[in-house]
């Protein structure tokens, strides 16, 4: 028998066992269309342990790179420990790319929402018709629902509204399994280019089970509105995204746009084209993109914050994968999309996992040297997320055992977090962090310069995204993630594009506000500023942030 474990459950299997079976064992839903064939390509699980204990790649799975595994195809083995003539068994650990307890930011902290509460959708009723537009889709006497969704790189965001009453009835939150295709937005569109549509099918495929289980009959819900960078958003409505991993780096929309042959750079789609088990005739609307990768999720942002209406000079700094930064007012707005990876979401990290039960999120170091380490849910540490990576390397900083370049003052390249789980941190983690940190900084600094200010001269600096939320603002500054600016001015408020997508769903007059925001921003295109090595190089590094003065500011579109 071999010690399987899945999402933290551990079942003993024998050989010739699939992964899907253990999982089945287990309790542990995992999806699949084409009962354990290999066929649909959505039972998919990484493997973080004993990969040598599984049977080789099958014909089905060779899509698939690195540790990613069909649960189905994957069969329990023992050859490794029979040919070396030992008797201890093998141990395998996998999750699924669908694991619960994510934590999900369900309010708005400090944002502006005086105007958002206004019910307006595009779905009405007019007795038993069920209308969009005007037009009529269905008849039924039941409820009319919808849905906004934050489509993130690494972690899916929905909720589900009540139409007619505005009412927010449920969310739900899932790791987006599309991982499998490469942690960024370039490796998704390499693989996509090399695997038309997989990418697209199975998330529609997890969609699909997070949809079932929602507390409605997912055919009364008539509208769904998608935020997301614009690879994300294109891959979800199976757009190609080919020309977005090209210089000059645009989607399709932006292309056709510019070209004359469509008005706006949204998307529309149907039920019945989405695969989605929502009503057939529903309306999914994809909100505009700025440019290149500046994408719908910051176009959300910008609503969320009701940027069109204010005088001060704010920044929208929405922290994750594919970070986005917004500045101005309603007078002028700059936006820049930031390649920071995965490192912020416990990506590319020795022991990093995302921000699920089990993750160290909160770390201070005594003065004996010992880790006081706070876990979300309250259980035994599993990994480190995004915010405990920033808490940790900050306390490091703090207590002098990691100098300003990152490296440990400690003898080695490891240091052990919590010895009785085995989570440490490596010096190549700290490269992981210090990259993508250098991103956000380097992209602010770009920003700035073009608009003309200093850091200083920001009134109000918005910490955005659910990773965001978490941060502590005096780790944060000590590393030189954010500015150096004043607690008052800094505010977190939590998954701002999930927010602008709720009130893109809820008011058809937001939604045209938006519409005509969009086409207003200036777009930063980071990789064109002749100093942005320079602020990278600068930002990399683990000390204040402050304004880099003398730097060349042209060679921004």
């Amino acid at each position: 028998m071999v010690a399987v474990t899945i999402n933290g459950q551990t079942t003993q299997a024998a050989e010739g066992a699939s992964l899907f079976d253990c999982a089945e064992g287990l309790g542990i839903q995992v999806p699949t269309s084409c009962r354990k064939q290999g066929k649909c390509k959505e039972c998919i699980v990484e493997v973080t342990e004993g990969i040598e204990g599984l049977s080789e790649a099958a014909e089905p799975e060779r899509h698939l790179k690195g540790n990613f595994r069909l649960s189905c195809q994957a069969l329990v083995r023992d050859r490794k420990n029979r040919l070396a003539g030992e008797s201890a068994c093998p141990t395998i650990r996998c999750h699924t790319m669908r694991r619960a307890h994510m934590r999900i930011e369900r309010h708005a902290y400090g944002l502006p929402l005086g105007r958002q509460a206004v019910l307006e959708p595009a779905v009405r009723r007019d007795g038993e018709r069920i209308l969009i537009d005007g037009a009529e889709i269905d008849r039924s006497a039941g409820p009319i629902h919808g849905i906004a969704m934050d489509l993130g790189t690494t972690t899916i965001v929905l909720r589900l509204f009540n139409l007619e009453s505005g009412e927010q009835l449920a969310d739900t939150s899932l790791e987006n399994p599309q991982r499998f295709g490469g942690s960024d937005v370039m490796a998704r569109i390499s693989y996509d280019g090399e695997h038309r549509g997989l990418l697209t099918r199975t998330l529609a495929g997890y969609l699909t089970r997070a949809m079932v289980e929602l507390p409605v009959d997912p055919r009364s819900i008539y509208e769904m509105v998608v935020v997301g960078n614009s690879t994300m958003r294109d891959l979800f409505f199976g757009q190609s995204v080919y020309s977005i991993g090209q210089n000059p780096y645009r989607s399709i929309t932006e292309i056709e746009m510019a070209e004359g042959k469509r008005s706006s750079t949204s998307l529309t789609s149907s039920g019945r084209r989405s695969l989605l088990p929502i009503h057939p005739r529903a309306r999914v609307y994809g909100a505009p993109i700025i440019s290149g990768h500046v994408g719908a999720d910051a176009a959300a942002c910008m609503l969320a914050v009701d940027l069109a209406h204010e005088d001060r000079v704010v920044a929208v700094m929405d922290i994750g994968t594919n970070t986005e930064l917004i500045l101005g007012n309603r007078d002028r707005i700059l936006a820049a999309s930031c390649p920071a990876g995965p490192a912020f979401e416990g990506g590319a990290i020795a022991c990093g996992m995302p921000a699920l039960d089990g993750a160290i999120e909160d770390v201070a170091l005594g003065s004996d040297g010992g880790f006081q380490l706070g876990v979300i849910g309250g259980t035994a540490a599993q990994g480190i997320c995004g915010s405990g990576l920033v808490d940790l390397t900050s306390e490091l900083l703090r207590t002098g055992r990691m100098n300003s370049m990152g490296r440990f003052e400690d003898p080695g390249s490891r240091i052990t977090v919590d010895g009785a789980h085995d989570i440490f941190l490596l010096e190549g983690d700290v490269n992981e962090l210090a990259q993508a940190k250098g991103a956000n900084v380097a992209g602010l600094q770009v920003v700035c310069s073009q608009y003309g200010i200093g850091f200083d001269e920001i009134e109000v600096f918005y910490l955005a995204g659910g990773f965001g939320r978490h941060l502590k603002v005096d780790a944060s500054r000590r590393i030189g993630l954010i500015p150096n600016l004043p607690n008052s001015r800094i505010v977190q408020v939590g998954n701002a594009a999930i927010e602008g997508a709720c009130i893109a769903l809820l008011s058809l007059s937001r939604r045209r506000e938006l519409e005509e925001l969009v086409t207003r921003v200036e777009h930063c295109r980071l990789e064109t500023h002749p100093s942005f090595f320079d602020y990278f190089v600068e930002g990399c590094q683990f000390k204040v942030a402050e304004q880099v003065s003398g730097l060349a500011a042209d060679g921004v579109d």
